[in-house]
């Protein structure tokens, strides 16, 4: 029969022999045990890992998560100069995304062609409006039509901000999860065009 919870401790330290707690050498090696059942969890929760009570839109959360990023990014503006600002942003995105490559690379059985354009399948649908219109062995094209992202830059009026931070680094993102993918694409929303055509190009 399953033990409720508020027997749960006096359970676990029923099973541990006195000789264990004594070798332990204090509560606090004790506690851990208890800790890894899940017991002190309450307790210990401090109020900052208290779950946030909002429920966000997807705009929403991602509207907060660049605005901060957007008083950063003009204020570089503002010091570098332009020009050089965004060079810095289109750099720090190639690195963060060949980065953001490598390791999902990694993390799969293996990063062929097909590994890297299965994730554009499916799983985009609360952030992307798309469409696939080429899907062979070497060639994979989108075509995108909404974006979030773009939607939330261009509503700042930021579309060249977004486009040196986000969209810039997908280039290095195919590259860095294998170097024989390439990006081809001439159009993206951010950029004011009517679509993004993303075509992925196999080259092995």
């Amino acid at each position: 029969m399953k033990l409720q919870k508020t027997n749960r401790r006096k359970f676990i330290t029923s099973l541990v022999p006195a000789c264990a707690v004594t070798y332990m050498g204090s509560n606090a090696a004790f506690a851990s045990i208890l800790r890894a059942e899940g017991t002190l969890i309450q307790e210990q929760k401090h109020k900052f890992d208290n779950k946030f009570e909002r429920e966000l839109t997807y705009r929403q959360m991602l509207g907060r998560q660049f605005y901060n990023f957007l008083i950063l990014a003009r204020a570089l503006e503002k010091e570098m100069g332009k020009e050089k600002a965004i060079a810095f942003l289109k750099k720090v995105s190639t690195e963060k995304q060949t980065n953001t490559g490598e390791q999902q690379a990694s993390s799969m059985p293996e990063n062929s062609f097909a590994a890297y354009v299965k994730q554009f399948r499916s799983g985009f649908d609360n952030v992307l409006t798309m469409e696939i219109v080429e899907d062979t062995e070497k060639a994979f094209e989108l075509k995108v039509t909404e974006c979030i992202w773009a939607d939330t830059f261009l509503k700042a009026k930021a579309g060249d901000i977004g486009y040196a931070w986000v969209c810039w680094g997908d280039y290095a993102w195919a590259e860095g999860f294998n170097p024989k993918i390439k990006l081809v694409r001439d159009k993206t929303l951010m950029q004011g065009h009517d679509r993004c055509n993303h075509r992925y190009i196999w080259t092995g």
